[in-house]
This record gives C-alpha cells, structure tokens and sequence, in this order.
C-alpha cells in the first residue's frame, strides 16, 4: 500500500468533541519523544504532516489526518514526561483513556517504544492496561538505524521477558525507522490487512 496524499482534520482535546466517522482509524502513542510524530509523517510521505520536535510534550490534543480518504490517523499525545505540570497530565491521561476506550471507529492502536532505551515501568504499564481493557494494539520499535543490530535484539528480547510474565501471547512487533524507512511497507500492509478485515 502506497500513500498518495495525507492532510490534516483538525486538533480537539476531548474525544467526545470529535467528529463521530466510520472510517477506519489508527492511533499512535508513545512516551513524549519517542519519534511518534517522525513514524507518521515516513508512512504518509509527508515531512511537516505530523509537527516534529525535540522538546517532549509538543502534541498536547487529539490530532487527526485523514489518508487518500480511506482510513485516519489519530496521533496521541505522548504519556510520561512532558514538560507541563502534574494536573495537565492528568488531563492527557483521562483524554487518552477516554479515546482508547469510546472511540467507536478505532481500528488499531500503535504503541511506539525507542529502541534504544531498556523497557520502561510506564511502557509495561501502558501495555498492560491496553490489553486489560481490550484495545486492540500492536507495538513499534523506533529509532532503530540509531540503535544497531545488537541493541534492537537486546531490547526486543528484554520485552519478552517484561511482557512474558503477564502475556500468554506477545503482541506484534514491527521494527521501525523514519530515516530509513524500515519497518514502513510491513506497517502499512497490517493496516491494509485491518481495513479489509474491518
């Protein structure tokens, strides 16, 4: 599946202020700075789609991209550190849930790691959580042409056996890069695989 054009819906901070659509809709999410808003703009072939930055917290609401007119994007503020106070964060946290949770055209959700770093307390957390309620996820490695070979095996391999105390089965893994495109012909053939399941 190839993009051919991408753009911009809106921004809200309440799920239920969203537009209620039938089309198949992807969310991505991730600790603040993990390459969330770099992945989307390499699978949509558009650089500025998603606003990029080095300073943590830059999404702060509910971001949505329609693609080719077919299926959406919702890209998710980061959870974790961000530099805002303790209460804005709660407001993201009960945001995010709220959405997870009630958004009735949620197809997928993407949860994004950094390849680089060992597996987080909020990381396992998130992912638990997400599979205690039901949403239907899959997991994506970022960053992976700044980690190496090795690092990518190593952090994979921590996740198993972070996950593998709770998880029967361990959820999908794709290994992803923005600066090198890997990871993006097998993201977006689960996505087409999703919409014409869905």
């Amino acid at each position: 599946m190839e993009v051919k054009k991408a753009t911009f819906k809106g921004s809200w901070e309440r799920a239920d202020q969203m537009p209620q659509l039938r089309t198949p809709e992807f969310a991505f999410i991730g600790r603040s700075n993990v390459g969330k808003s770099s992945l989307i703009n390499m699978l949509c072939n558009h650089k500025g789609l998603a606003k990029t930055s080095a300073k943590p917290g830059k999404t702060q609401t509910l971001n949505l991209f329609d693609v080719d007119g077919k299926w959406l994007i919702c890209d998710l503020p980061g959870y974790g550190y961000a530099k805002v106070s303790k209460e804005r964060r709660f407001q993201f946290s009960n945001m995010i849930k709220y959405y997870l949770n009630k958004r009735e055209n949620l197809t997928c959700l993407f949860v994004l790691i950094d390849l680089r770093i060992p597996p987080q307390a909020i990381d396992i957390a998130f992912i638990n959580w997400a599979g205690e309620n039901g949403i239907p996820f899959v997991m994506v490695g970022t960053k992976a042409d700044k980690a190496g070979k090795k690092q990518v095996a190593e952090t994979l391999e921590n996740y198993k056996v972070a996950l593998s105390e709770i998880w029967e089965e361990l959820p999908t893994f794709y290994v992803s890069s923005s600066e090198t495109k890997e990871g993006k012909p097998e993201i977006l053939g689960f996505i087409q695989e999703c919409m014409a399941q869905s």
